[in-house]
């Protein structure tokens, strides 16, 4: 059987496609050549348009506008009349209809600027083309322009703030640091919740792989995309929107075009930038110059003591460059786009930074009226030396040594032996910052190569055929070495460790599309599907202690520990869709998709996901454009959506099985039992989405609103369930537990004022998301990640801290003790009224916002200077504050909250009863952030041959209005755990970044 569907595949496909490229030759032989030329430009200040799209409505014959806004379209058609599209990202597009009888004609154009965008194309999964206001769900885009003048360095850490319903968050000031993306809310309890990631079509890798214990902190691999290569980027939040994409889309979708050649003579842009990277803010250390004798209470006795502050000699004044280069053309038939970036970047943290070198490559080739091909490729390489902050797997590291050291013993080496002394207290091993910074050597490096080829074929008028291959392999290796003789407290004997893993995704894609006009009424636009995927991963570890003295090699160790891991899961799906079009004002849209998975058994691999969407442009009924209402309100869209979704990130491949482990007993080989039970009858979790909205603009399209309300429910989430010890195994996944978001997200945007030489742009964001947890048995998940003092507690968001808080009395005052100390709460109360029984826990803070925003404002001075502010809110969440915890405690005492106990001004011992009461350390993590700021001025000159050099002065993260006692609010030492969120155990603190850039373009 599969050598003859190779045999089909390989003859008949052959047959199939040069049939069609002998019908179009012939087509382009029969039919006249007619050639359109023209400039678009902008219609409030008549500067060219580069890069805006004409083409002849209905087809893919089409062309784009160099930088001077020309363009050049030949058309192989009939003598007739014809529409011709002209589109602009941001721009009303413009239908102008022409009659071809002459072998040449002049079409100049000029667009407006359109604040709510309805007339937007954009791809919504199935490869087909369509304007936003056919769609009954809601979809964002953010232009290249958008993310340009941010000095940020990867594209989601861009993103921040320029989409509704999306709470992107960084993670880690590590110059690789981890961003977290939630759409709507967390989707999953185990899994991710971050959204699926396509690049031109292809599924890319965006996984958080820690091959060295770095304290929780790990890279995201879309840092190796660099931003300078993107287009624009398209994101699918709803389940109905990303119901298409089935089995892999319950976080949504994240769709990433770049850049691609235009038809003209070569164009040449290159950009530089030199950027600072800085501490914004340090923490208050205890200055105090006295410390006590002893932790005896009654013991008041001060020694004078010289205090440190180790921010000094642990944070540094960061430096980075970033230079791009590119180069594009190409003629009607050929196009292509070839880039070369490189990223230097220091961390503020010494002795860290990351390094990527990127190349793209971009080739579309039209053969005819009936095929085009267009290929892609791109090559990154990264690299990055790390400190490890310690403090979530492991007690080793810069940060964690630095607030678990006593901040009145000198830090530095010894002059003639140059050994670190421990900076810990009696009893305590804690590695000194110092030492972690100088001596301690962990790295990673990335290979990774990302590539695609599509086929795009139209064998008939209004039918199109698309196929897409995409493939995704990266090779990540990690390398960690902590040399013996050291202060870190389990490997004063030596520590290497040497990591890899190979990540290797492979798509296969084929979309075909009918479009039909059922009559002057009625147009119809049919799309199936399928697809085909396959992830694979392979990755290997081995750590050695108690190392020789000439040897930095895992291999060398006295004491050897290896963990070899492969897996494979594939995917299969399918899927078909039809919309109407009923007089250009109602569109509804039905899909249904089915998938299969390898991660499931067979009694639940297939799965079937619907999708019903509706959208309604009343401002189109005759009515309403009769009426003075539509010289108030032009445009009115109403639309609704329901659609379904699943989550296949919840279980590893095989997880559904018993995993036995492999063992040697006596020289043999053997297995053991494994502690997770299998279990071959779950499901992929499910998400059912409810949404419904309005676009609606004002003001002859000058303000646009798009607002949305949505109603999420996720069942049968994939929680490890605890066994009975009756039966040999400790937990086993199952299907259990629910969880609800429930939210409304709005965007406002306007041009407050635009006249020839000035315009003023302005956008406000605001996202609201409720988030509660149900069914979870026994009510309460814990999670590692935060110290068991984070859980899923029913009734309660994810993520809730939940742990001890203090004893009040029934007016909420605190309850002390006869010696006037602060103290837990329990499960009972004494004769006395003061606390007894055991030590009773409780929710204690949200880390979720009750609400994000974000207020971005762009002017336009002239033709040469333009200004732009973002500035991005979170209110209503907590943080976790575990990094004062410890630096107030007597046994450490670093940060400022210990001087009140040394002062007197409260009882000596007051942080040693705090230290266990966790509700003392939740803090206010609301904050209002000044994200970006940018300014720019396009110089001219003669000897520029009149093209403009912009001159960029930017600033990203550089001021934070918040409560907050530690580094900053915007912080999770859990890295991109998805249940653990605003827990701050010395994670690196994201910098102030202030950045200068040139760009040219010739």
């Amino acid at each position: 059987m599969k050598k003859v569907l190779q045999t089909f595949m390989n003859r008949r496909y052959i047959f199939a496609v040069l049939a069609m490229m002998c019908y179009g030759q012939l087509a382009m032989a029969q039919n006249p050549r007619y050639t359109i030329k023209g400039v678009i430009t902008d219609a409030r200040n008549k500067e060219p348009l580069p890069g805006a799209v004409v083409k002849l409505t209905g087809t893919t014959q089409g062309t784009s506008t160099d930088i001077n806004g020309a363009y050049t379209l030949v058309l192989n058609v009939n003598e007739g009349t014809y529409p011709i599209l002209i589109s602009y990202t941001g721009y009303k597009p413009v239908t102008r209809t022409i009659l071809l009888n002459q072998s040449s004609l002049t079409l100049n154009v000029e667009l407006s600027e359109d604040a709510l965008n309805l007339d937007e194309v954009v791809v919504t999964g199935t490869s087909v083309a369509t304007s936003k206001k056919q769609l009954g769900n809601a979809i964002s885009t953010v232009s290249a322009k958008e993310l340009e003048g941010g000095a940020a360095t990867s594209i989601d850490q861009a993103l921040a703030g320029k989409v509704s319903g999306a709470q992107i968050s960084q993670n880690s000031g590590n110059p690789a640091g981890g961003i977290s993306v939630r759409l709507r809310g967390n989707s999953t309890i185990s899994g991710s919740s971050d959204p699926l990631y396509i690049v031109d079509g292809v599924i890319v890798n965006n996984s958080s792989a820690e091959l060295l214990d770095l304290g929780g902190y790990s890279q995201n691999r879309l840092v190796d995309i660099n931003p300078a290569d993107i287009d624009r980027i398209e994101i699918i939040k709803g389940a109905a929107g990303a119901a298409i994409y089935g089995s892999r889309a319950s976080n949504g979708v994240v769709q990433i075009f770049t850049k691609k050649g235009k038809s003209g003579k070569p164009v040449v842009s290159f950009s530089t930038q030199f950027r600072t990277n800085s501490l914004r803010k340090k923490v208050e250390t205890n200055e105090y110059p006295f410390r006590f004798a002893n932790t005896t209470a009654t013991d008041l006795t001060q020694i004078p003591v010289q205090r440190y502050d180790l921010q000094n000699e642990i944070f540094t004044t960061a430096y980075g460059t970033e230079n791009n280069i590119s180069v594009s053309g190409g003629s009607d038939k050929t196009q292509y786009y070839l880039s070369g970036g490189y990223l230097g970047n220091q961390g503020i943290i010494k002795n860290t930074d990351f390094k990527r070198a990127t190349t793209r490559l971009r080739l579309d080739q039209r053969f005819n009226d009936v095929i085009k091909v267009s290929m892609g490729a791109s090559y990154t390489f990264s690299g990055s030396n790390e400190i490890p902050n310690g403090g979530i797997n492991s007690a080793y590291g810069a940060m964690t040594g630095f607030i678990f050291g006593n901040n009145f013993i000198n830090p530095y080496p010894d002059p003639s032996s140059g050994v670190y002394p421990s900076l810990a207290p009696t009893g305590l091993r804690r590695t000194n910052p110092l030492e972690a910074v100088n001596r301690f050597d962990f790295s990673q490096q990335t290979s990774r190569f990302i590539s695609d080829l599509q086929v795009n074929i139209e064998p008939l008028k209004n039918l199109s055929i698309n196929y897409t291959l995409g493939f995704d392999n990266s090779t990540q290796m990690g390398s960690g070495y902590i040399p013996i003789g050291n202060t870190s407290p389990e490997h004063n004997a030596g520590f290497a460790r040497k990591g890899d893993r190979i990540n290797t995704l492979l798509n296969n894609d084929l979309n075909v599309a009918y479009r039909s006009k059922l009559g002057s009424w009625l147009e119809s636009t049919t799309s199936a599907g399928a697809t085909a995927q396959s992830e694979r991963i392979n990755s290997a570890i081995i750590t050695g202690t108690q190392l020789s003295p000439v040897s930095q090699a895992a291999s060398s160790g006295a004491s050897i520990v290896t963990s070899d891991y492969k897996s494979t899961i594939n995917i299969l799906g399918f899927y078909i869709q039809q919309t109407f079009g009923i007089k250009n004002k109602l569109y509804l849209t039905g899909a249904v998709r089915n998938d299969v998975s390898s991660s499931f058994g067979e009694a639940n691999r297939w799965q079937l996901y619907p999708k019903f969407s509706g959208a309604y442009i009343l401002s189109e009924e005759e009515f309403w454009k009769n009426s003075s209402i539509s010289s108030a309100i032009p445009s009115l869209k109403l639309r609704a959506s329901y659609g379904q979704s699943g989550n296949l990130t919840a279980i590893g491949a095989y997880d559904r099985f018993s995993n036995y482990n492999s063992v040697s007993l006596a020289g043999l080989p053997g297995v053991s039992a494994p502690s997770q039970y299998g279990n071959p009858d779950i499901k992929p979790e499910r998400q059912t989405e409810k949404e419904f909205g309005m676009d609606v603009s004002f003001l002859k399209n000058r303000l646009g609103l798009e607002v949305s309300y949505y109603d999420k429910a996720v069942q049968d989430l994939l929680l490890p369930v605890t066994l009975r010890p009756s039966s040999g195994y400790i937990t086993q996944f199952q299907n259990i537990g629910n969880m609800v978001n429930k939210g409304f997200e709005l965007m406002l945007k306007g041009v407050p004022v635009q006249t020839v030489n000035f315009k003023w742009n302005s956008t406000i964001i605001f996202s609201k998301n409720k988030n509660e947890v149900t069914d979870i048995p026994g009510g309460v998940v814990t999670f590692p990640g935060g110290f068991g003092q984070v859980a899923a507690v029913n009734g309660y968001p994810l993520g809730a801290f939940y742990a001890t808080s203090f004893a009040r009395t029934s007016s909420g005052e605190l309850l002390l003790t006869p010696a006037g100390f602060p103290q837990r709460e329990l499960t009972g109360r004494n004769t006395a009224g003061q606390p007894s029984g055991s030590v009773k826990t409780s929710v204690i803070g949200d880390p979720n916002p009750k609400w994000t925003g974000s207020f971005t404002n762009e002017f336009s001075i002239g033709k040469n200077l333009s200004l732009r502010m973002q500035w991005d809110a979170s209110y209503g969440n907590d943080v976790f504050n575990f990094t004062r915890r410890v630096g107030d405690r007597d046994l450490y005492g670093g940060l400022k909250g210990y001087e009140a106990e040394l002062r007197g001004e409260v009882p000596k011992g007051t942080s040693a009863v705090l230290f266990g009461i966790m509700e003392n350390w939740i803090e206010d993590g609301s904050y209002l952030k000044f994200r970006e700021l940018s300014a720019s001025y396009d110089l001219r000159a003669k000897f520029l041959n009149n093209n403009p050099l912009r001159i960029t002065v930017s600033g990203r993260n550089l001021m934070s209005i918040d409560k907050y006692k530690g580094w900053d609010p915007e912080t999770n030492a859990a890295g991109q755990s998805t249940a653990v969120r605003g827990f701050d155990f010395v994670e690196v603190p994201i910098p102030r970044t202030i950045a200068l850039g040139l760009n040219y373009t010739f």
